[in-house]
């Protein structure tokens, strides 16, 4: 397939259907399977309203589950993880095939590897039906990541597989999960694969004021020169908390760090834009300050990370997963950290 230098992209803000009061994983399931249909209908018709060259679409976080709340590790990864090459992703790769799309989205997926744990997993499917990317959340405050067994991670699926890039017909697309646009360390290492459009799934606060992860976004596209396509949930309905904590704010920033589309609350298309990636590696290769990419001194940095560990690697490798582990590790390394005059 030819490439493909302009198009539309949407970030498309829907509501989720938390899967937290289902009793088991079929019923969980269920849930799932009626989100998919509804997406379906309203991808058919979004690209129907906004264009035929819409040719990427990203979804938010928890599109299909919502999240954790009470359930144990195991509890979830029983009711409310997908099998990589199961059903879910089989129903998603339809929606991919039959609106000649590459869909982007966020979902907890379970990895033979390590049949303990499940992995946050932000994935693209292109317009076959195939997923071409896979990234699994290397920072989350209660749920296992590569990080926590890494040696055994890496021998696995060696570092371009922590930071996965797709090199496609749209151009070089990669995934940023939720919270992680606040680690800049993230967009980079994807940058330096050269990756051009950051697909963000999100579910986050959205108010007048700007937030730390909408200040990051911007960031991260200014300092990488790419786009960034961060979707954000409608609402989750069926759980707990209010309905409308996380609603609002999908937004696309461009190469420039310039907000080109957003969308206020409520499941919306209004957050859709033009990727144009002629204009956006033009830019990248004009010489000058705003040239942030080309300046980058990799080598001034190398030694501080390397000699230092914060967070460590590995800490699930010997050690059953729950949840209590991951706070009492975070005030170890704040212990730590005060120890060493360091905060």
């Amino acid at each position: 397939m030819s490439e493909t230098l302009s198009y539309r992209a949407i970030a498309m803000q829907a509501k989720c259907f938390a899967v937290n009061k289902a009793q088991n994983k079929e019923e969980a399931y269920e849930i799932m399977r009626a989100t998919i249909s509804r997406l379906d209908k309203q991808i058919f018709a979004s690209k129907a309203f906004i264009g035929q060259d819409t040719k990427l679409i990203v979804l938010p976080e928890y599109f299909l589950t919502s999240f954790p709340l009470g359930e144990s590790i195991e509890q979830w990864r029983e009711k409310a993880c997908i099998e990589i090459d199961g059903e879910i992703y089989e129903l998603l790769g339809n929606i991919a095939q039959s609106k000649g799309v590459f869909l982007s989205g966020n979902a907890y997926e379970l990895d033979e590897n390590f049949p303990e744990l499940y992995f946050q997993t932000s994935f693209i499917i292109d317009p076959s039906g195939d997923a071409v990317l896979r990234y699994r959340r290397l920072n989350s405050m209660f749920a296992p990541t590569p990080h926590d067994v890494w040696d055994k991670y890496l021998d696995i699926f060696g570092l371009d597989g922590v930071f996965p890039v797709a090199k496609t017909e749209i151009g070089n697309l990669a995934c940023i999960a939720s919270e992680e646009i606040l680690y800049p360390e993230i967009a980079r290492c994807l940058a330096m694969r050269g990756a051009e459009v950051f697909c963000h799934s999100s579910s986050e606060v959205f108010g007048m004021e700007n937030t730390p992860k909408n200040v990051a976004k911007l960031a991260r596209a200014y300092e990488n020169m790419a786009y960034v396509v961060s979707s954000n949930s409608a609402g989750i309905a069926d759980i707990a908390i209010p309905e409308n904590s996380t609603d609002g704010g999908s937004k696309i920033v461009d190469y420039k760090g310039l907000i080109v589309a957003e969308t206020a609350q409520g499941e919306s298309i209004n957050a859709f834009a033009e990727i144009d990636l002629h204009a956006l590696r033009r830019y990248r290769k004009r010489s000058g300050m705003g040239n942030i990419l080309s300046r980058q001194r990799f080598e001034l940095y190398a030694e501080s990370y390397a000699k230092n560990s914060f967070y460590p690697a590995n800490s699930l490798s010997d050690k059953k997963a729950e949840r209590s582990h991951f706070i009492e590790t975070q005030k170890q390394v704040i212990k730590k950290l005060e120890d060493e005059e360091i905060i």
